[in-house]
C-alpha cells in the first residue's frame, strides 16, 4: 500500500566543486534552491543559530560557512546576526564575555562573517523569555535567549554531529539546547543526575575537571556525586572513560531528547524559520567538548530545508549508511570484538543513547515529519 503521509522535501548537495567554484557558492546555491528566498526578511532581524566551538575543538563550522549564509540573508534585505546561548557547564562559553572571546578566537566576528555576535541569554545567562511549547507534553513553557526570540526570523546553521547523551547534534539539538538560557539548559537536564558505581571508578579525577556546580567530591579515592548539587548535565558521563558514572533513571536520555524537541519547537513556533546542516567531521562528540575526535564517518554532504525534523531525519540516514572510518572510535568499536555493536553509527559510538526520541517526539508534537523527498542540488 502506497505510503500518503505528507512528505517535506530536503534539498541536499556534496562537497565536490569543479575548478573556479566553491563550498561557499554551493551553500549559497543550495539555500536559493531550498526557497530561502521564499521568506520576507526586508528590514527585520534574522538570527543565524550556530554553535561558535568550545576553544580547542576544531570540528566547528568554519566562519567562512557563516559569513555565506549572512550573505543571502542581507542580499534579501535582512539584518543578520549570529548567536548562541551561554553553556550551563564550565568552559569559555558560560558568560557572554568568555563566549565572545572564545567566538572571536575561533574566527567569528563582524569582519570574518559580515554581521555581529550577540550572545542571545545576556551576560550571565539569565536574560531570557518564557515562551509556550505548542504541543507541550514535558515543558509546557521554555526558557529561551531573549535575543534569539527577539529576532523576526530564526535561521538554524548546524554542524552535524554526534554526541555522548543525545547520539546526534542536528538541527533540533541547535536550537533545543543551544537556545535555551542557563536556567533552560537546566531545565532540559534535570531528568537525569548521574551516580557513580565506586567499583568501577579509578579516582582519576576527570569528572570533577568537568563539573560546574561543585557536585563532585572524592571520597576514600572514589567519586561522590551530591544530588542537591548536580545539575543534571550529563558531562561527567562523557568524561569518564571507565564507565563509572551513569543515569540511574532509565529514560533520563529519552526525556532529554523529548524536552530538547520541545524547546525547538518554541523557538520556530509562530515566525518563519529555515535550516542548514552540514554533515562534515562528524565527530563522536558534541562541539561543547575542547577537543575533538577523529571523525567517525567520511565527510557527506550540505542539507538544506524549512522543516527541521526532515532535515534531522535526511542527516541521520546518510551518517547511518555511511562507512565507518577505521581510525576513529566508531571503527574500533566495529573492530573490538569485546564490544558489543549493532550496527548503528550512533549507538556503536556511545551505548545508552536514544537519539530516536527527539524526531520521533518531535514528529508528535507537530513540529515536522521524518517522511522526506530528497533533492539534489548540482
Amino acid at each position: 500500500m502506497e505510503n500518503t503521509k505528507p512528505r517535506s522535501t530536503v534539498y541536499y548537495t556534496d562537497f565536490r566543486v569543479p575548478v573556479g567554484t566553491g563550498l561557499q557558492q554551493k551553500l549559497d546555491k543550495l539555500m536559493e534552491a531550498a526557497g530561502i528566498g521564499q521568506i520576507d526578511m526586508d528590514g527585520k532581524f534574522v538570527a543565524i543559530k550556530i554553535h561558535f566551538g568550545e576553544p580547542g575543538n576544531l570540528a566547528f563550522l568554519r566562519p567562512n560557512y557563516a559569513k555565506t549564509v549572512a550573505d543571502v540573508v542581507k542580499r534579501h534585505g535582512g539584518i543578520p546576526f549570529l548567536t548562541d546561548c551561554n553553556t550551563l557547564y564550565p568552559g569559555r562559553r558560560k558568560n557572554a564575555i568568555d563566549h565572545l572571546g572564545a567566538a572571536q578566537e575561533n574566527g567569528f566576528g563582524p569582519l570574518t562573517t559580515g554581521c555581529q555576535v550577540i550572545i542571545g541569554d545576556g551576560l550571565r545567562g539569565t536574560d531570557d523569555i518564557e515562551v509556550p511549547v505548542p504541543n507541550g507534553e514535558y515543558c509546557k513553557t521554555a526558557k529561551i535567549g531573549r535575543a534569539i526570540m527577539d529576532a523576526d526570523i530564526v535561521i538554524s546553521l548546524n554542524h552535524f554531529k554526534g554526541h555522548e547523551s543525545t547520539g546526534f547534534g542536528g538541527a533540533l539539538k541547535n536550537l533545543g539546547m543551544g537556545c535555551g538560557s542557563r536556567a533552560g539548559k537546566m531545565e532540559q537536564h534535570s531528568a537525569g543526575k548521574p551516580v557513580v558505581q565506586p567499583g568501577l571508578c579509578r579516582g582519576c579525577r576527570q569528572c570533577i575537571k568537568e563539573c560546574g556546580s561543585d557536585a563532585i567530591r572524592y571520597d576514600t579515592g572514589k567519586a561522590v556525586i551530591d544530588q542537591d548539587l548536580c545539575k543534571g548535565c550529563g558531562r561527567c558521563i562523557g568524561r569518564c572513560n571507565f564507565d563509572a558514572i551513569y543515569a540511574p533513571q532509565d529514560n533520563a536520555n529519552a526525556i532529554l531528547d523529548c524536552k530538547m524537541a520541545e524547546y525547538a519547537y518554541a523557538v520556530c513556533a509562530g515566525r518563519p524559520n529555515f535550516h542548514v546542516s552540514l554533515v562534515m567531521d562528524v565527530s563522536p562528540m558534541c562541539d561543547c567538548h575542547a577537543e575533538n575526535d577523529a571523525p567517525i564517518v567520511p565527510d557527506i554532504g550540505m542539507y538544506a530545508s524549512f522543516d527541521p525534523v526532515a532535515l534531522d531525519r535526511a542527516c541521520c540516514d546518510a551518517v547511518l549508511a555511511a562507512e565507518p572510518i577505521a581510525n576513529s572510535v566508531l571503527g574500533e568499536h566495529r573492530a573490538d570484538r569485546k564490544y558489543t555493536c549493532c550496527g548503528d553509527n550512533f549507538l556503536d559510538v556511545t551505548r545508552g543513547t536514544t537519539w530516536h526520541e527527539t524526531l520521533d517526539h518531535a514528529e508528535k508534537i507537530g513540529m515536522g515529519t521524518q517522511e522526506y523527498t530528497l533533492k539534489f542540488v548540482r
